[in-house]
């Protein structure tokens, strides 16, 4: 693993492989990654190689079948299916020549829309006041819900409750030297519908095995929210939506599975502890 990077950044890059830095460490087991860095490594591939001659994403979705290692990875894809509007992808990620995690992609091409009136719904989820935001670090995500007036904040804590809950991701760029996309961000955002879906008064009890992100647009820059849509729950096994947004409104959809996590429960107040620790040779260090 890569420590004390000049940027950060989720991954250093020698040739065709991708070395985790402290960034990347997961909160739910020691030596593995969180989910955002594998979602944003596997976008970066299909980005670069197939999202061209007009293509856009319509769809990304990432099985997260079983704990990524923190260790150096590489990145393969092949393309499924080349049509004039519709463009299909599959990236696999790997650790020593073990799969470690797949994403399919649907590529479409814009075009104008049709004629008549579709509903919609109406309402568009809140954004973080302008002095919130600049209050807080580049690097910082901030928290909200529905139940509290305390409004968007660093702290989870604040949030641990049973409304609907919201997130504004300011993610990092996926590999060092390498800038940030809006598909990349995006991907990396839309994984942490497991968090903003699973989170309850006792914190994050699941931990999800997929994510899927179905595109209308590209956000309009690399900051956006997150809002919880729906959770339904029973005998261990969840699934969630929600919406991504950004200052004009919801532009994706985002879907996981989940499975029941008890024995690694994480509570609001453990991400409050980790979120100075998180980048730092001392993080990397207790996640070793």
């Amino acid at each position: 693993m890569s420590v004390g990077t000049p940027e950060p950044s989720y991954f250093t890059r020698a040739g065709e492989v991708y070395t985790p830095t402290p960034w990347s460490l997961s909160l739910w087991a020691k030596r593995t990654l969180s989910g955002p860095p594998v979602c944003g490594l596997l976008a970066r591939e299909v980005e670069h190689r197939y999202c061209a001659d007009g293509f856009v994403p319509a769809r990304f979705t990432v099985d997260l079948h079983q704990p990524v290692p923190a260790a150096p990875l590489t990145v393969d894809s092949e393309l499924i299916r080349d049509g004039n509007r519709v463009r299909s992808a599959q990236a696999v990620l790997r650790a020593d020549g073990r799969v470690v995690a797949r994403a399919q992609a649907l590529l479409h091409i814009r075009s104008t829309q049709p004629p008549g009136a579709v509903w919609r719904a109406d309402r568009r989820p809140p954004l973080p006041p302008a002095e919130v935001l600049a209050a807080a670090g580049p690097t910082v995500h901030l928290f909200d819900s529905d139940a509290d007036d305390t409004g968007w904040s660093i702290e989870m804590t604040r949030h641990q409750n049973d409304s609907r809950k919201r997130k504004w991701v300011r993610n990092i760029p996926v590999v060092a030297g390498e800038p940030g996309t809006p598909f990349g961000y995006a991907a990396m955002a839309g994984e942490q519908t497991s968090l903003v879906t699973n989170w309850g008064t006792e914190g994050i009890g699941f931990i999800n095995t997929d994510v899927s992100i179905n595109f209308a647009r590209l956000p309009l820059g690399l900051e956006m929210g997150i809002e919880a849509e729906s959770h339904l729950s029973f005998d261990g096994i969840a699934a969630g939506t929600a919406v991504l947004y950004d200052a004009e409104g919801s532009f994706a959809v985002c879907t996981v599975s989940a499975l029941a996590n008890e024995r690694r429960q994480i509570s609001g107040a453990a991400i409050d502890e980790y979120i100075p620790k998180r980048g730092t040779a001392q993080w990397a260090a207790q996640r070793s």
